[in-house]
């Protein structure tokens, strides 16, 4: 008995130091904590969407869930590495805005000598260790080195996917500011990103970056959390103002009624960055269907998606490529335009527009 008992309080003591550990972040405390407070979108300990959103359908079986896990689609993960597009980054044209994605939800926006990237990560995996969440091969064709000095960095929640400990570690020397929704900056601060390089926002703040620029957080419909407790940070995607143009940078969202709000109030849209991908039967709340991902932009009065969110990690049971085959099915139906870059291949607003079938292998 007593050699069990040493072995549970040896497992837990592991299992705290564990979660100590700097991947995980740390939790809003202070000042940081005291305007969380105030937020009008934090109830009862916990940030809330504006509709009631459950993680988890009613009813779901887990142990329905844990049989789909075991037996994803055969073609979850691609059968050979992902083809890619090397672009010089430093010397990007950017008389108008260009946008270059890589891979799943990260991406940099480069437009009249100013330079945003949004939630990079470019370490290899989406989890708090390296064995587990591994990228595809072939989408890792990015790194940190090839990042030019960075104005804005934006992240817009704490998920393992859009914010990576390693890969912000090795950014901060090269980013001006980072720009993230509430309590987030906690996370970053414990990793050494100053505290006046850190800007929070509650869902519709705006910051003017410049004259010609301003970054706006808006609502989305998804949760935080990088141990297990929920909704301590906030999730945002934001709207941004760019030089003439408009922009949509959608974080994790599953589909509701702020995204008409949204168009209305912001829109429209030169180009809606939406999710597109990860989305499974049993969270319908919090990512999109393909099919919704077009209905959103509608509802935004986008001109064009650029569909991410896929193409880089398996975070659910489908095949790699099937949220850009739905998307793009529906698109067709609505007359919706759609830009299907490669990985590193430009996107440049009112001139290239690329729309190449590259994932049918």
């Amino acid at each position: 008995m007593l050699t069990l008992l040493l072995i549970v309080a040896i497992t837990a003591g592991a299992i705290l130091l564990f979660m100590q550990q700097s991947p995980f972040g740390s939790d809003p405390t202070a000042t940081r904590l005291e305007r969380i407070r105030h937020s009008k979108n934090y109830k009862d300990g916990l940030f809330q969407n504006l509709e009631k959103t459950a993680v988890m359908r009613e009813n779901a079986s887990y142990v329905n869930m844990l049989n789909d896990y075991f037996h994803k689609d055969p073609h979850n993960t691609p059968p050979s590495p992902l083809p890619s597009v090397k672009t010089d980054l430093k010397a990007l044209p950017d008389d108008k805005p260009a946008i270059v994605w890589f891979g799943h939800s990260s991406y940099l926006i480069k437009s009249k000598g100013t330079t945003v990237l949004i939630d990079p990560v470019f370490s290899g995996y989406a989890s708090p260790v390296s064995f587990f969440g591994k990228s595809f091969a072939g989408s890792d064709v990015y790194s940190v080195d090839d990042m030019p000095a960075i104005d804005l960095l934006v992240i817009s929640h704490d998920h393992y996917d859009h914010l990576d400990y390693k890969t912000i570690t090795q950014l901060i020397p090269k980013v001006k500011k980072f720009y993230t929704g509430l309590g987030v900056g906690a996370h970053l601060e414990r990793w050494g990103v100053p505290a006046d390089k850190i800007v929070e926002f509650d869902w519709n703040e705006t910051q003017a970056v410049s004259d010609s620029i301003n970054l706006t957080a808006v609502p989305a419909r998804h949760f935080s959390g990088r141990r297990f407790t929920r909704g301590k940070t906030l999730w945002t995607a934001f709207v941004l103002k760019l030089n003439g143009y408009a922009l949509y940078l959608g974080g994790d969202s599953g589909y509701g009624t702020h995204f008409q709000e949204i168009g209305v109030t912001y829109g429209p849209f030169d180009v809606a960055v939406l999710e597109c991908g990860q989305y499974g039967k049993d969270w319908p709340n919090i990512h999109m269907f393909p099919e919704e991902v077009v209905t959103a932009a509608q509802d935004l009065r986008a001109k064009t998606i650029l569909p991410v969110h896929w193409a880089k990690f398996s975070l659910a049971y489908h095949a790699w490529n099937e949220p850009i085959q739905r998307l793009l099915k529906k698109a067709q139906e609505q007359g919706m335009d759609v830009t299907t870059p490669r990985i590193g291949e430009p996107v440049v607003l009112n001139s290239s527009y690329p729309r190449a079938v590259w994932w049918n292998f």
